[in-house]
């Protein structure tokens, strides 16, 4: 049995959902980012699929930027998370949703 695009595009779109419902259910900021970089990922696996497709590297190379983007997102977002969570005490968004006014 060889494995094809489409396995590796099901899988993508099943880790997709999982990050999605885990960002939706979620209230914890830190399970929130760990949520989207499975979503990144999962959109990684897509690009590498169909650029092996077609037989390119043009889906490596984007996934390479991807990679830079979702790097730059965690280092800034991990940031803003521990300050919070020094002036706070707690990571949970429903709480932080009060820090607006």
């Amino acid at each position: 049995m060889t494995v094809t695009a489409g396995w590796y595009m099901a899988l993508a779109a099943v880790l997709f959902v999982i990050g999605g419902a885990g960002l939706l259910l979620r209230r914890n900021a830190l399970i929130m980012f760990m949520s989207i970089e499975l979503m990144l990922n999962s959109v990684n696996l897509t690009f590498v699929a169909a650029g092996n497709a077609q037989g390119s590297l043009d889906g490596q190379l984007a996934v390479l930027f991807v990679m830079v983007v979702a790097a730059a997102e965690v280092t800034i977002g991990l940031a803003i998370i521990v300050m919070v969570f020094r002036k706070r005490a707690t990571a949970s968004v429903d709480e932080l949703s009060g820090m607006k006014g």
